[in-house]
């Protein structure tokens, strides 16, 4: 039976340093993009009727928050939910937590709360944008 035990028990610890080495064989990745940047408000013409502040991940959105939408191919590229990134020309550090509609590449929306003639200024342009993705080291 003690036999049966510290077997197992070393067996546990094996598995336990195989997965730790694993997880070990990653780096982060300064990743930048350019992208079209346009800005999005929490108003029913431009959100979900009937709550205007749900997000695709199903967060709230709530007004003075640093949120984007990224189009579904970024998704693919790292930019998934909760993400941080940081936009050229904008102050501090935004998060992704929605996502838009397919029909949309390269894309982002900048969650700009209520402030419709804020995002009408902002108006549609070219950005680039930093985040850091996660890679093997094994590629």
């Amino acid at each position: 039976m003690i036999k049966i035990k510290r077997h197992t028990t070393a067996l546990a610890f094996i598995s336990i340093a195989i997965l730790l080495i694993g997880c070990a064989e990653t780096k982060e990745k300064n990743t930048t993009l350019t992208v079209t940047a346009t800005a999005y408000n929490s108003v029913e013409s431009q959100t979900k009727k009937g709550n205007v502040g749900l997000a695709a991940w199903g967060d709230t959105l709530v007004p003075g928050e640093k949120a984007i939408a990224v189009s579904r191919d970024l998704i693919k590229k790292g930019l998934s939910h909760n993400e941080e990134v940081k936009i050229d020309g904008l102050e501090g550090t935004y998060i992704v937590k929605d996502k838009m509609n397919k029909r949309w590449e390269s894309k982002i929306d900048i969650y700009m709360g209520l402030d419709e003639e804020a995002a009408l200024e902002w108006g549609k342009k070219k950005v680039e944008i930093q985040y850091y993705k996660e890679e093997s080291l094994k590629d």
